[in-house]
């Protein structure tokens, strides 16, 4: 299908065209007769599926200019708002469409003077929307189209309040369209409430992920994470990256020490200044900043083209976020790369990811140390051959003149890159260890034992279930008090470590690793879970006490003579008497 089939003008046409839009992607095809036909939307669909161009286009069309606006999108972040109105403005362009952003951090003045002035359509996040209709510098009353984009964003970030009030001040016969990468109860209510017979559309997560995308994922532990990051830097040498770290403070931290290392690096997420964030963003675009380091909600709906490269320095939380993440990279046609970071424990989390989102991510290995120094060699040469060839080296050649009377030019040049590049070391990244292998059969230590009151049959079951391996693959077992060994196929090994380590085995936590290969401690002589040597219990024997030899002493009963009680004795008068006297 082409855009041509949509019965669109042809302004917007030789606009999306000189956009560089070809083919209409999935929601595209779907969403657009729907909404240029007046019907409400529910489109189930991530980022990086062209949703901004399937509400854009039919908006854009339907537009009638006046001084109201004539549409309103609602987005969680200041970036998107930004972006979708970018956007906006360029497939509005033939049209003469002005789309304009309103969200918190920027001067609300100059904001107030454009909205006077009049625009088409407003594209703004609920809480500034929100206080331009109190200060009633907004007019929702001409409203025909309201977007609500990300919904499910906005919801995580406390915003349904907000969308229901801002609803409630647009016309009732207005269209509705809503667009979320999930569908929870309270964004389900929100359909319910203000939507009219929406057509539900909900696009496939395999024909999200584009195919231009290569997706790989090294195996590291956590404490190795950064040395492997700088390895891939080097050896990959990205355009532009951009690093993915869950919280603000792995995202400080992160963006530190690359900066500390020589790298072009610099963090982006909610905390900073809204001028801080956009001077970084221009930074990034325009290719004087290499690396991005920020957050999910910060990096959330940027379109730069040449970004290379997407590192997930932590793992996604979730598919959904995943798909977001690597959508970063691979824009506008170009192949692009998605590199994922996984400690042993996310493994079967990520094997989540790949299974929900229909994909498949390649394991590799790290760049090897001389890979690295290769690489690094490479990028030096690059950088003198341009400063020879732009001839700024002139001004130290008659030093070189006067050291070369003395030394070698070959000692003097090594010696000028020692001093601006340091020496040629590479840290060194553990990578989760080898099992031990006898053959084709790998030896693994699991800890838990007789102790636990677990069988042998238990923990055949346990890793048959876990691994979704067949119990006769799987060897010999030594079942001792505190811990336990199990011969499994070698090339089976990887896959039984990932799927039981940090499990739930018999109410306990279990971890498995591959058996120590530098010496086999024996049950009796260690304890499987501390270490500690075990010493052999002194039994004392038990004495055996003669009745005899100690005879139970008899007390004589002491008899008490029996008060008869009467009522002679205890006159109630007299006792109210009595008790007047007190």
């Amino acid at each position: 299908m082409k855009f041509e089939d949509f019965s669109i003008s042809k302004e917007t046409l030789r606009t999306i065209s000189e956009i560089g839009f070809e083919e209409p992607t999935p929601i595209q095809v779907s969403a657009i007769p729907i909404v240029m036909n007046g019907g409400d939307v529910i489109g189930q669909a991530q980022t990086g599926t062209g949703k901004t161009a399937a509400f854009g286009i039919p908006i854009v069309e339907m537009a009638k200019k006046g001084k109201k606006p004539f549409a309103i999108i609602l987005e969680p972040t200041r970036e998107l708002a930004v972006q979708v109105a970018q956007e906006m403005n360029r497939i509005g362009a033939g049209k003469r469409i002005h789309a304009f952003p309103v969200y918190g951090g920027k001067s609300i003045d100059n904001q107030i003077r454009t909205l006077r002035a009049g625009v088409d359509v407003v594209v703004g996040t609920p809480g500034r929307i929100i206080d331009h209709i109190q200060r009633k510098t907004l007019s929702l009353s001409d409203i025909r189209i309201v977007v609500l984009d990300e919904a499910d964003e906005m919801l995580d970030m406390g915003f349904i309040e907000d969308i229901e009030t801002i609803l409630k001040t647009t016309p009732a016969e207005r269209q509705t369209l809503l667009f979320s990468a999930t569908m929870p109860l309270p964004i389900l209510n929100i359909t319910k409430k203000f939507m009219r017979s929406p057509e539900k559309i909900r696009i496939n997560p395999k024909d999200v992920v584009v195919p231009e995308i290569k997706q790989v994922f090294y195996e590291v532990r956590d404490a190795d994470k950064l040395n492997a990051l700088t390895r891939l830097i080097d050896v990959e040498d990205p355009q532009l990256a951009i690093v993915f770290c869950h919280t603000k403070r792995d995202v400080d931290d992160v963006a530190m020490k690359l900066q500390q290392m020589g790298y072009s690096a610099s963090p982006l997420h909610g905390d900073f200044t809204q001028a801080h964030r956009d001077e970084v963003m221009e930074k990034f675009k325009k290719g004087k900043l290499d690396i991005l380091v920020a957050t999910d909600v910060a990096a959330r709906g940027l379109d730069i083209k040449n970004v290379s490269h997407v590192i997930n320095y932590s793992i996604p939380q979730n598919p959904e976020s995943y798909i977001h993440r690597i959508g970063r990279t691979g824009r506008a046609g170009k192949s692009g790369i998605a590199i994922t970071l996984v400690s042993p424990r996310e493994y079967r989390h990520l094997k989540l990811i790949e299974r929900t989102a229909k994909t498949t991510i390649d394991k590799k290995s790290l760049p090897t140390s001389k890979e690295v120094l290769k690489a690094k060699e490479k990028s030096i040469a690059k950088e003198i051959t341009a400063m020879i060839s732009d001839k700024k080296h002139e001004g130290y050649l008659k030093m070189i003149e006067v050291l070369a009377a003395e030394s070698s030019v070959a000692e003097i040049a090594a010696a000028a890159l020692c001093i601006a590049y340091g020496e040629p070391k590479v840290a060194h990244v553990n990578e989760s260890a080898a099992p031990e292998q006898r053959g084709n059969v790998a030896r693994l230590f699991m800890t838990i034992g007789r102790k636990d009151k677990i069988t042998v049959s238990e923990i055949v079951k346990a890793i048959a279930s876990g691994a979704r391996i067949p119990g006769s693959r799987i060897g010999k077992i030594e079942l001792h008090d505190s811990f336990t060994f199990v011969e499994v196929p070698a090339d089976l090994a990887d896959m039984v470590i990932h799927a039981l380590d940090d499990m739930m085995v018999m109410g306990r936590r279990v971890q498995i690793k591959p058996a120590n290969t530098r010496k086999e401690f024996s049950a009796k002589e260690f304890d499987g879970r501390s270490g500690r040597k075990e010493f052999p219990k002194k039994e004392y024997p038990k004495k055996e006490f003669d009745k005899k030899e100690y005879p139970r002493k008899e007390f004589p009963k002491k008899e008490y003579p029996k008060k008869e009680f009467s009522r002679k004795d205890y006159d109630v008068k007299s006792v109210v008497k009595d008790k007047k006297k007190y």
